[in-house]
C-alpha cells in the first residue's frame, strides 16, 4: 500500500492536467517569485519623468520574475518538450500569453505587458488552488493509511510491527481509538468501529466474534483481537486507493478532446495574428502601430485557457464528491458515460436482494400449541448449517430450549424425537398425501418465488415455513428512478424463472431473464448494448465480472467479490444501490456544468475577437475578461463538491 500512496503523490505532483507538468515542483518558489514581479511592477508604476528607463526596467524584470513558472516553464518548456514528444510543433496555450507580453514591451506598452502577466500569472495560481481542492477532497484518503500493527506473539505477548510485515494468519491486538491495520476477523472482545473511510456511513458499526474488519477503519471504545485474513495488498483500502489513483489519471471524453483541439487551435492563432498585423494597415486602413497592437489584443482575446481548464475543476470534483459518499470510479470518463445510460442490468443476488434468505411467510396448525413447535423447530435448525437454518433461527425466538438429537438425511431434512414423537422438516416433494390449505400455501407462495418447507408431527404435516432472498432497502427505488428516466432496466439470474419473474414483479423491472449461465451473461449484455444503446451492468459475484466487462459501465457492489471489483469501472461501497442513484444524479449534473463551461468560455473568446477587432478592447480589458472567465469556469465546476 506504502508503494500506492507514493506513486500517488508523486503522480499529483509530477502530473497536472492540461499539461501543467511543472506545478509546485519548486514547491513555494513560483508564489515568492510572482510577487517579487508583482513588487517591482508596483514600484514602477509610481516612477515617471526622467526615470522612465528606469520604470520600464522595473516592468520588465517583474514580468519575467512574476511569469517566470507559468510563462517560461509551461509555455516555452512545455511547448519544447511536447513537440519534442510529438516529432511536431505542439505549443500549448500559455505560449500566446508571453507572446503578447513580448510584443507589447517591443511596441513600448511595458505597463500593459506587464499587467497582461501579472493577472494571467497570478489567475493561474488561483485556478491551481481551485483545482487543488477537489484533488485534495480525493486525496485526504492517503492520510489514513495505517502503517503499525500490534502483533501478537506465541507466548502472548504484542510488539509494535510495520503493517507490510504482516501476513495471512497472524494475530493482531486492537486498541481502543486505534486504525484496524489490516483486513480481518474478530476472534475476541467486541466494539464498535467507524467505517466512513471504507463505506461513506457515518454511524459506527457494532463487531464482535466473527465479523469482519477492515484497514484504516477506526475502532471505537472497545479492545479486540483478531486475524489476518488479506495481504496488505490486497486490502479492501488498497484496492480504493487504487481506484483513487486511476480516477484522478482518467479524464471525461470532453476533456480529451479539448486536449487534443488546443495545440491545433495555437498554431492555427499563431498564423493568424501575424496576417492580421500585416493585412489589417493595407485593408482597413489602420496604421501599423494600430495592426501591431490590435494583433496583440486579438492573441489575448483568443487564448483558449478557459476552454482548456472546463472540465477539469467539474469532474475532479464530481468524482471527489461521489468518493465520500462511497461511489468510487476508475475515471471520470464512466461517470460521464453513466450519464448517458440507456439500459441497466442487474444481477438479483446479492445485487438487487440482500443475498441471503429470510423468513417472510409461516402457518402452523390450530390444533398444535405454536410455542412449543417454535421450540422443536429451532431445536431442529440449531443442528443443521444450511443458509434456510440460520433464517429460520434469526426469525424464531424459542421459550424454552430443548435438546434433541437430530439427523439430517439428504432427501428427507431434519428429523428428531421429542416427548415419544417423530419431527421432520423437509421440502414439500419429500412428504406424501398433503392436501387442503398446506398444498394450497405451498403453491401460493411458491409461485411468488418463496422456498417452502413442511413441518411434520409423525409424518403429518402441521406447519409450513416460506424463506425468500427478499429485495434490498433501496431495490425498489432504485428501479423506479432509472425507470423515470428512460432507461431500460433488465434482471439477469441465474436461479429458476419463476423466483427471477417474482423478484422482478416485485421491483417493477422491465425485463427478466433467469435460467442464465455466467458466460451467457456477457452475450446478453451485448444485445442490449446493440437494442438499446449503452448499458451498464451491476454484480457483485465472480460470475458476474464477464458481464461487467462486456458492459459499456461495469458497477461492482463493494461487498461483493474481489473480482467483481477488479474487473468494474464503478464500485458502491457498502452495497447500499441507493448510491447508484447518486452517482447517475452527479454525473448528469457533471456533464450539464461541463457543456456550461464548454458554451460560455466559447462564447467570451468569440466576443473578445469581435471586440478587439473593431477596436473596442485594449490588452488591459482583454487580460481582465480573459482571466475572468477562467476563474468562473473553475469556479462553476467545484460548485459539485457541496451537491448534496
Amino acid at each position: 500500500m506504502e508503494d500506492i500512496q507514493e506513486k500517488q503523490l508523486h503522480e499529483e505532483h509530477s502530473h497536472e492536467e492540461h499539461g501543467h507538468n511543472h506545478d509546485h515542483e519548486d514547491g513555494k518558489m513560483p508564489i515568492v517569485l510572482y510577487f517579487v514581479g508583482f513588487v517591482l511592477s508596483l514600484i514602477a508604476l509610481f516612477l515617471g519623468g526622467e526615470t522612465n528607463l528606469l520604470q520600464n526596467s522595473f516592468f520588465l524584470i517583474g514580468s519575467i520574475s512574476a511569469g517566470y513558472h507559468v510563462i517560461i516553464l509551461e509555455g516555452i518548456g512545455e511547448t519544447i518538450e511536447n513537440s519534442k514528444t510529438q516529432h511536431k510543433f505542439t505549443p500549448n496555450s500559455h505560449i500566446l500569453m508571453g507572446i503578447a507580453a513580448i510584443g507589447a514591451f517591443l511596441i513600448g506598452s511595458f505597463w500593459e505587458g506587464a499587467l497582461l502577466i501579472l493577472i494571467f500569472s497570478g489567475s493561474h495560481f488561483l485556478e491551481e488552488y481551485a483545482e487543488g481542492r477537489s484533488k485534495r477532497e480525493i486525496t485526504k484518503l492517503l492520510e489514513m493509511n495505517p502503517t503499525t500493527a500490534r502483533l501478537i506473539m506465541s507466548d502472548g505477548k504484542t510488539i509494535i510491527v510495520n503493517v507490510n510485515e504482516l501476513k495471512v494468519g497472524d494475530q493482531l491486538q486492537v486498541l481502543n481509538g486505534d486504525q484496524v491495520p489490516i483486513d480481518g476477523v474478530i476472534l475476541s472482545g467486541s466494539t464498535s468501529i467507524d467505517e466512513s473511510s471504507i463505506n461513506g456511513e457515518s454511524m459506527p458499526k457494532e463487531k464482535t466474534q466473527g465479523d469482519g474488519v477492515f484497514g484504516s477503519t477506526i475502532n471505537g471504545t472497545g479492545t479486540f483481537s483478531m486475524e489476518v485474513t488479506k495481504e496488505n495488498k490486497d486490502t479492501v483500502f488498497s484496492k480504493i486507493l487504487q481506484l483513487v489513483n486511476q480516477n484522478q489519471e482518467n479524464q471525461t471524453k470532453a476533456s480529451s478532446i479539448i486536449q487534443k483541439f488546443e495545440p491545433k487551435y495555437v498554431k492555427f492563432v499563431l498564423m493568424t495574428i501575424p496576417l492580421v498585423m500585416v493585412l489589417a494597415p493595407i485593408l482597413l486602413d489602420w496604421t501599423w502601430s494600430q495592426g501591431i497592437y490590435r494583433g496583440l489584443v486579438l492573441l489575448v482575446a483568443a487564448s483558449p485557457c478557459a476552454l482548456a481548464a472546463a472540465t477539469v475543476s467539474v469532474t475532479l470534483s464530481a468524482t471527489s464528491n461521489l468518493a465520500k459518499r462511497g461511489v468510487l470510479s476508475k475515471g471520470s470518463a464512466y461517470l460521464s458515460q453513466l450519464a448517458g445510460i440507456k439500459a441497466i442490468a442487474f444481477d438479483k443476488t446479492g445485487t438487487l436482494t440482500k443475498g441471503k434468505p429470510e423468513v417472510t411467510d409461516y402457518h402452523f396448525a390450530d390444533s398444535v400449541e405454536d410455542e412449543n413447535i417454535i421450540d422443536i423447530v429451532v431445536a431442529l435448525e440449531k443442528e443443521s448449517n444450511h443458509p434456510l437454518a440460520s433464517a429460520i433461527l434469526e426469525k424464531f425466538e424459542p421459550k424454552n430450549q430443548l435438546a434433541i438429537a437430530v439427523e439430517n438425511q439428504i432427501g428427507n431434512g431434519l428429523t428428531g424425537d421429542h416427548n415419544g414423537k417423530t419431527y421432520r422438516i423437509g421440502k414439500p416433494t419429500s412428504f406424501e398425501g398433503v392436501s387442503g390449505d398446506y398444498v394450497r400455501l405451498n403453491e401460493e407462495w411458491s409461485s411468488e418465488g418463496k422456498t417452502v418447507v413442511y413441518v411434520a408431527e409423525n409424518e403429518k404435516i402441521i406447519g409450513l415455513i416460506a424463506l425468500m432472498d427478499i429485495a434490498s432497502e433501496n431495490a425498489k427505488a432504485t428501479i423506479d428512478y432509472f425507470k423515470k428516466h428512460g432507461v431500460h432496466t433488465t434482471l439477469i439470474t441465474g436461479d429458476s424463472e419463476m423466483t427471477g419473474k417474482a423478484v422482478g414483479e416485485q421491483l417493477g423491472v422491465d425485463e427478466v431473464i433467469a435460467n442464465v449461465m455466467p458466460e451467457d451473461k456477457s452475450n446478453i449484455i451485448n444485445e442490449q448494448k446493440e437494442n438499446y444503446g449503452i448499458t451498464a451492468m451491476v454484480g457483485d459475484g465472480v460470475n458476474d465480472a464477464p458481464a461487467l466487462v462486456k458492459a459499456d459501465i461495469g458497477i461492482a457492489m463493494g461487498e461483493g467479490t474481489d473480482v467483481a471489483v477488479d474487473v468494474s469501472d464503478l464500485v458502491l461501497m457498502k452495497n447500499d444501490l441507493s448510491k447508484l442513484v447518486k452517482a447517475h444524479e452527479i454525473s448528469l449534473k457533471m456533464n450539464h456544468v461541463i457543456w456550461q463551461n464548454i458554451i460560455f468560455s466559447m462564447t467570451v473568446v468569440a466576443l473578445l475577437i469581435v471586440v478587439s477587432l473593431i477596436g473596442l478592447a485594449d490588452i488591459a480589458i482583454s487580460v481582465v475578461i480573459h482571466e475572468g472567465s477562467t476563474l468562473v469556469v473553475i469556479l462553476n465546476g467545484l460548485r459539485l463538491l457541496k451537491i448534496k
